[in-house]
């Protein structure tokens, strides 16, 4: 790692070895040990298995139109880690994430001399409790937190939120959450809190009943995303109507609460969100479409976006736990080509590897190691006239995003 590589990443770097950690304990330890400042604001918490940070995107952008200081945090990142932790529009600074990284690190170590850490924290952890302490540091009205995975034993699920929102349930982290919708949808339940609302957006009767019988247990209400006859503008994509729907009764939701959210801004607040990485655009000859659909539902909801499109050239890589042989199954038919990649880091899977999980429909792919030169291949296959469509991982959402900013600036994007 360089000499002049920031202290915070330097730590985070070395947290990423832990892995997934399912469970409370450690951040419980953590927020204890700060002297919890997740409750220096009040906060809304956002699961789902997709659309979560599209709907926080939207509750962000209505609440700063509202006048308020909002915090947000979402997961993954596309380009920097400091896009993860948002003040009133505004990414956290290098030097605030190495002073907050320092601060959690800090009190691990001091937990963990004591005897008292039940384990180290992971990368996620410790960006969660950084989050928290910027947040208590920029004294925000309100924080938009959402879930990383699943929700009952998730980091973020130490607030004690004003109101929920589980936006959709479907299969994707399979290992951890469980194998069928009930069971996925009893770990997004985590987020119910006693007396307090959960909005929930459309989802299968299995999943649904599940999360009602979680909210008698609780004592928690369910309310059911309202979606207009005329919504406002949303994000692209037919999608998001009901993304943005769950934001609005979200938002409605925290004003019973007290929060001052000003209704008569939120067709404003819509139409002004900005969400990188689903359905974006970039102009060029030809132009690209990148989109993260990271699991069959994702796929799905971008298969019928991609219809309407005329003939395009497919970038496709995919973390090896995700399911890549629905998701080759979903997109690849539609495709002119595909061009196999893989994007960096250790859940990454291979070209190869993607060829025998998706089969038949694989065979004809080509297969290049690096994002850029699969973007390269991708753009003269598909001619000036044509289109490129990225997808799979929001992992390679980001990869595309920095390898054609590193171009637009003349630069060779970092290997």
């Amino acid at each position: 790692m360089p000499r002049d590589t920031p202290p915070a990443a330097t730590y985070l770097t070395s947290r990423i070895r832990l892995g997934m950690k399912f469970g409370l304990e450690t951040m419980r330890a953590l927020v204890a040990a700060l002297g919890h400042p997740e409750r220096a604001f009040p906060s809304l918490l956002v699961a789902g298995t997709n659309g979560k940070g599209s709907v926080v995107a939207y509750v962000d952008s209505v609440l700063r139109a509202s006048g308020l200081r909002v915090g947000r945090y979402t997961s993954p990142h596309l380009v920097h880690v400091r896009e993860r932790i948002v003040v009133s529009g505004r990414s956290i600074s290098d030097r605030a994430l190495d002073r907050e990284v320092a601060r959690v690190r800090a009190a691990a170590e001091a937990i963990a001399a004591a005897g008292t850490l039940p384990a180290q924290p992971t990368y996620f952890e410790v960006l969660t409790a950084a989050a928290f302490l910027h947040f208590q540091r920029a004294r925000v009205d309100i924080a938009v937190l959402e879930v990383g995975m699943g929700a009952r034993l998730d980091a973020t699920n130490v607030v004690e939120p004003l109101a929920s929102a589980i936006v959709s349930v479907d299969r994707d982290h399979e290992a951890y959450l469980g194998t069928t919708l009930a069971a996925i949808a009893r770990e997004k339940a985590g987020v119910l809190r006693r007396g307090r609302a959960t909005v929930l957006g459309p989802m299968a009767a299995e999943a649904r009943g599940a999360i009602e019988k979680a909210a008698d247990r609780v004592g928690a209400r369910l309310a059911a995303a309202k979606i207009p006859k005329a919504p406002p503008s949303p994000l692209p994509g037919a999608h998001q109507v009901a993304n943005a729907a769950v934001a609005v009764t979200l938002l409605e939701e925290a004003r019973a609460t007290g929060v001052a959210v000003d209704l008569s801004k939120v067709a404003e607040g819509i139409a002004r969100t900005r969400w990188p990485g689903r359905l974006q655009r970039l102009p060029g000859r030809p132009p690209l479409l990148v989109d993260g659909a990271h699991n069959p539902a994702a796929a799905r909801a971008l298969a019928r976006e991609l219809r309407s499109e005329g003939p395009f050239v497919l970038v496709f890589a995919a973390m090896a736990d995700k399911d890549i042989a629905a998701m080759g199954r979903i997109l690849f038919p539609l495709a002119r080509e595909v061009v196999l990649t893989r994007v960096p880091g250790d859940r990454a899977a291979e070209p190869d590897a993607i060829v025998r999980r998706v089969g038949a429909r694989a065979r004809r792919a080509r297969k290049v190691g690096r994002v850029r030169d699969a973007l390269a291949l991708a753009r003269r296959l598909a001619g000036p006239h044509g289109l490129v469509v990225a997808a799979g991982s929001l992992y390679l959402a980001g990869e595309v995003l920095r390898s054609v900013a590193s171009a637009r600036r003349g630069r060779r994007p970092r290997k």
